[in-house]
């Protein structure tokens, strides 16, 4: 996959493009640093964050771990309690406060203990607790999600926490047309998963482009396969 980036005018020594490679290079630098690091990569939805941040896990091996923020999603029946179903997915439809707490114990514990996660499942809208098992060999934490550089409320709290922080940029219609794609594979239909993707989604996507500034690197994919 060839993934050009751009770095912010502050960081000039890295290269206009680069490969993957260069970007595993980059978060193996951060997992050898003296203790256990965070690697946040940010980005709308179907930006290919995902895809990016689990082949940068694959590639590091065992010492690095994925931690996605969707495992924070507020339960259905909380947001439709909320009044706040049909804008799931917004800021306000996570528990950011906990995730913020869940980054700050994985940096405080010095990698001491083994830590729990929950993780998001798509073909049931819901998150399962626990599922995610970061232990004491674990240093380097890649979390991913779309409001880790929001500076709004208990988001804000995140940012000092990451030790560097990636934004993905893919090409806008390439990612609206992966994001139909998505809701239909679980269960929307195309007219369904259009409006939302260019309603409720497109909403969001807006909020978050707005965060790009506070990247230390922007990553541009422009390949068909990057999800």
């Amino acid at each position: 996959m060839h993934l050009p980036i751009t770095e912010r005018p502050e960081r000039p020594e890295f290269p206009a493009e680069t490969e993957f490679a260069a970007l595993v290079e980059r978060a193996r630098q951060l997992m050898e640093r003296p203790g256990r690091a965070v690697l946040g990569i940010a980005g709308a939805p179907a930006a290919g964050k995902s895809t990016l941040a689990a082949m940068l896990v694959e590639e590091l091996g065992p010492r690095a771990c994925l931690l996605p923020m969707d495992g924070y999603h507020l339960a259905n029946s909380v947001l439709v309690a909320l009044g706040r179903r049909d804008r799931k997915g917004a800021p306000d439809t996570f528990d950011a406060a906990g995730f913020t707490a869940l980054l700050r114990r994985l940096r405080d514990n010095g990698g001491e203990e083994t830590v729990y996660a929950p993780q998001f499942h798509r073909e049931i809208e819901e998150s399962i607790a626990g599922e995610i098992s970061v232990g004491p060999g674990t240093d380097l934490i890649v979390a991913e999600g779309n409001y880790l550089l929001l500076a709004d409320g208990p988001w804000a709290w995140i940012r000092p926490l990451l030790d560097e922080a990636w934004y993905v940029e893919p090409d806008e219609e390439l990612r609206l047309l992966r994001l139909v794609d998505r809701h239909m594979e679980f269960g929307k239909t195309p007219e369904e998963a259009h409006a939302w993707a260019h309603g409720t989604d497109q909403v969001n996507a807006d909020v978050i482009a707005a965060t790009r500034v506070n990247a230390d690197l922007v990553v541009r994919i422009a390949e068909r396969e990057a999800q």
